[in-house]
């Protein structure tokens, strides 16, 4: 089958390669066009991931004026996005928008506007929502192996340090915002995506280990505390200067009993002594080879073909944004702050 979905992407950093592996493994879809501000520098990437019909632009203005561009994979520093993303909603292309969309409240609500006015399909790289041990434990809940939640915790662990290409720009306040937006807003979209209830409350502290030995601009640790209307509580702690490896530990308490990772303990099941383990991947590494972008722009192709929305569109982020945001207001202002923000 001939692709009939042209995408561009804008970028050439590491996660883009996960965003053309994607769509090249779909038969409706084809890469046609690469930004960066070195054309050299696209053209030479368009080469590594064997694209030999892509072409390099340097304005996304001279882009976005290519009929044969339906989809923009907006996979640039976090700063750029919600310019980039109006531009390309109000250009009338299908918007795939990597995580933070935005950096502040007015920037979310621009973006947010400005993609449903133009009545475009967008969908956020909240990729992890396709990782298999996502899918396992939405299925565990739906058949009601542990009852009715009302505990949850997920964290994000992970190093960024020097070594990483991304620091350089992520250590720097104006454009990382707070260890949550730049990293913990993915344990913040999963707590959601597993309590399927409403945030309503947010407080969060914050801090530097000693000596800020990595030198952030910001505090690259901070623990949310997060009330749900359904009277469950979470809590998400984040670390992006964590010295050990990469983890992103799950843990579910419902009535009827625990979900840990991939193990899950039920006194539904009787006869059960000890933790059940379930063999799945799970989501223990920060390489970008290992996250599930195959999956997630199958799904967001289909949508656009049945003209659907994405459960995980930018109507949707803006909650898991909205919780970032008021944690980062609570960690100021030392006080609860209620969602959703005005």
């Amino acid at each position: 089958m001939n692709p009939t979905l042209g995408a561009a992407i804008l970028g050439t950093g590491d996660v883009t390669g996960g965003h053309i592996r994607a769509y090249q493994s779909n038969p409706h879809t084809e890469v046609r066009a690469i930004l960066s501000r070195d054309r050299g520098r696209a053209e030479a990437h368009a080469r590594a991931h064997g694209l030999p019909h892509c072409r390099a632009y340097t304005s996304l203005d001279d882009l976005l004026q290519q009929d044969d561009i339906h989809i923009v994979s907006i996979c640039t520093p976090h700063h750029l996005h919600v310019e980039q993303g109006i531009a390309c909603a109000q250009a009338g292309r299908h918007v795939v928008v990597e995580k933070p969309v935005a950096l502040d409240l007015d920037g979310l609500r621009q973006l947010e506007n400005s993609i449903r006015e133009a009545q475009v399909r967008s969908i956020v790289s909240f990729v992890l929502r396709w990782n298999p041990m996502f899918d396992l434990i939405r299925g565990l809940l739906a058949q009601d192996a542990i009852g009715s939640l009302f505990y949850g915790e997920v964290d994000y662990l992970h190093g960024i340090t020097p070594q990483l290409a991304l620091y350089p720009w992520v250590r720097r306040r104006e454009f990382g915002g707070s260890a949550l937006l730049t990293a913990g807003c993915h344990a913040v979209d999963a707590l959601r995506w597993f309590a399927r209830q409403e945030a309503t409350e947010v407080f969060c502290y914050a801090n530097t280990s000693p000596g800020n030995p990595l030198d952030y601009e910001y505090e690259p640790n901070s623990v949310a505390l997060i009330q749900f209307a359904g009277g469950m509580m979470g809590k998400v702690a984040t670390s992006i200067e964590s010295v050990a490896p990469y983890t992103f530990p799950v843990v579910l308490m419902g009535n009827a009993g625990t979900i840990r990772n991939n193990q899950v303990y039920s006194k539904r099941w009787a006869g059960q002594t000890g933790w059940a383990a379930i063999p799945t991947i799970l989501p223990d590494s920060g390489a970008v080879d290992h996250h599930p972008f195959v999956p997630q722009i199958a799904h967001f192709v289909d949508c656009i073909q049945r003209g659907v929305e994405s459960h995980c569109n930018v109507a949707d982020a803006v909650k898991t944004h909205e919780i970032c945001l008021a944690a980062e207001i609570s960690r100021l202002e030392r006080r609860p702050v209620s969602l959703p923000l005005p």
